[in-house]
């Protein structure tokens, strides 16, 4: 698997369920100084995630579009669209994502993440 490849199913795995609401398996993927600025305006960090996403219904997610950006050795950039429709919404949402994922011994982990707000895709 090439390093593009193995950034997106990191990605992906952080937005299936079943990830989501199992603190062991964010933590793994989370590294301890992550740093989130989120479609709502507000920044929170790995504590938030642990305690927030187990407890929450897991929206439906859709991701495209990927690019990879290699920063460093150890840090690369991954960029891509996103939709999301929360559990019990009726509206999906439409993101521009960036991801930076840092590599720790032998593990990559989130460092920092932003989904920004956008129109739907032309495509859609």
């Amino acid at each position: 698997m090439n390093l593009q490849d193995e950034i997106i199913a990191l990605e992906m795995d952080l937005l299936k369920p079943e990830i989501r609401r199992s603190p062991s398996a964010l933590s793994r993927l989370i590294s301890d100084d992550f740093l989130e600025f989120g479609g709502s305006g507000r920044s929170f960090g790995k504590e938030e995630v642990l305690s927030r996403l187990p407890q929450e219904t897991p929206p439906t997610f859709s991701a495209r579009d990927f690019t990879l950006r290699e920063l460093s050795g150890t840090v690369v950039q991954l960029l891509y669209k996103s939709t999301m429709l929360k559990a019990g919404a009726e509206q999906t949402s439409y993101s521009l994502r960036s991801t930076l994922w840092q590599r720790k011994g032998e593990n990559w982990q989130m460092l920092f993440h932003q989904g920004t707000l956008c129109p739907p895709f032309d495509d859609e």
